[in-house]
């Protein structure tokens, strides 16, 4: 898939007022990852907040830590181009919390591209990186910017770990990947506001007959702009499957249960592999699950279960009376658990697969922090971070990205030193 950089690379230049531009600092998220670059930044890192409201921002502000009491105010709004072209031309990177991003983010992208800004967001939303391909990847190759979605728990745990199994086995010369499962192996904190929000949006979005077929669509991100792969469903694991773990590796046990937010993370991982030339393999297969027990029985129970009320769930979403109901009890946009919570969470996913020699592997991600909120401000930042201080590190791909392919080396190395544990490893 063409990405190299074009010769304009403007989003290279030394000359930006700003290396990183926190856009969303008054929300919930957007505060959590502008502490984080208060508390972690290398010293000499030139931030800004950007947001509707200098008040807000001010007061947002005040609540950093010292290091952060003097950094510049950016009034922007996602309703104002103009604003928004602004904001972009003082930063080498834009990072956005602003979201619904099929509501309020399309603008941005958008404007990102145009200026040759770099650019990060956490949307789980893949009809919205569908619009990001298809309007903004021919013009952000044509300037260098490198627009990178999902850079936080929706999509890195995934993304990283199928990476850093091709990286092991290409080093090991054992073959290609074939059929790979990632397993969230545990799971402690909540669901952010945020990601309820993009679900609302999803649903609504899901009974126009085309947003349906994009949703359905395995390589729905696959493509090149204006472009979609229209391969057959059964082409790829269904985003509802229920597996027998032995399936899935002889090391483990129990059933394996559809994870929720498989219709998007499968998206990107396989966009990756795309943008790779295919390099994970010409037999490579990607499917999602989550861990609820060991038990034979109990688990089985459990994962239909689960996947029955995801399906529930999603179909309530998607009507406006039972919608209301479910509005009175999720979290809304901009809320979030206390800082005790946060810190009590944590997650562990593990990839696993076969190649084409028949050795098996296993990749594992395991962070401290509530996986939607703590943890995600972490791999946000990190992101930010290494477009903006290690642009010399980086491949030469530009256009829409994804974590793994634009930066996937390098943010690895960032987030093992933040404490994360990254590894891949072969199985016997």
């Amino acid at each position: 898939m063409n990405g190299e950089a074009g010769s304009a690379a403007t989003g290279s230049s030394t000359t930006r007022e700003f290396d990183v531009v926190v856009f969303g600092a008054t929300g919930f998220v957007g505060e959590l990852t502008a502490r984080y670059l208060a508390d972690h930044s290398p010293i000499g890192t030139k931030v800004a907040l950007a947001g509707r409201s200098e008040t807000k921002l001010a007061a947002t502000r005040k609540r950093l830590p010292l290091r952060a009491h003097d950094w510049p105010l950016i009034v922007a709004d996602s309703s104002s181009p103009a604003s928004l072209d602004a904001m972009v031309a003082r930063t080498r990177v834009i990072l956005t919390t602003v979201g619904p991003y099929l509501r309020y983010g399309e603008a941005l992208v958008v404007a990102a591209a145009s200026a040759g800004t770099d650019y990060v967001d956490l949307t789980g939303e893949a009809p919205f990186v569908h619009y990001s391909i298809n309007k903004a990847h021919e013009t952000a190759v044509a300037t260098g910017a490198r627009i990178v979605h999902s850079c936080g728990f929706d999509s890195i745990p995934s993304d990283l770990g199928a990476y850093l199994l091709y990286k092991k086995i290409a080093a090991d010369d054992a073959g290609e990947l074939t059929d790979t499962t990632f397993v969230v192996k545990s799971f402690k904190g909540g669901i952010s506001g945020g990601t309820i929000d993009s679900v609302r949006v999803i649903a609504e979005q899901s009974r126009d007959a085309e947003t349906r077929r994009l949703l359905l669509n395995p390589h729905s991100l696959s493509g090149e702009p204006g472009n979609t792969p229209r391969p057959a469903i059964s082409s790829e694991p269904s985003d509802m499957t229920i597996l027998s773990a032995k399936k899935v590796d002889p090391s483990l046990r129990g059933t394996l249960a559809p994870f929720f937010m498989a219709a998007s993370n499968t998206r990107i991982v396989r966009r990756t592999n795309a943008l790779l030339d295919d390099a994970y393999g010409k037999d490579f297969r990607y499917a999602e699950t989550m861990s609820v027990g060991q038990t034979p029985g109990l688990s089985t129970l459990a994962a239909g279960a689960v996947a029955v009320g995801t399906g529930v769930f999603l179909g309530a979403m998607s009507f406006g009376p039972t919608r209301k109901l479910l509005d009175r009890v999720l979290p809304s946009p901009g809320e979030g658990p206390s800082e005790k919570s946060r810190d009590k969470g944590s997650f562990v996913t593990e990839t696993y697969t076969t190649t084409t020699t028949g050795r098996r592997y296993r990749s594992q991600m395991r962070m401290k922090g509530d996986p939607g909120y703590k943890a995600t401000a972490v791999m946000l930042a990190e992101s930010a971070l290494s477009l903006a201080l290690e642009r010399d590190r980086l491949s030469g791909l530009t256009g829409v990205l994804t974590p793994a392919a634009a930066m996937g080396d390098v943010l690895t190395d960032r987030l093992r030193t933040a404490g994360a544990r990254l590894e891949a490893v072969e199985l016997t």
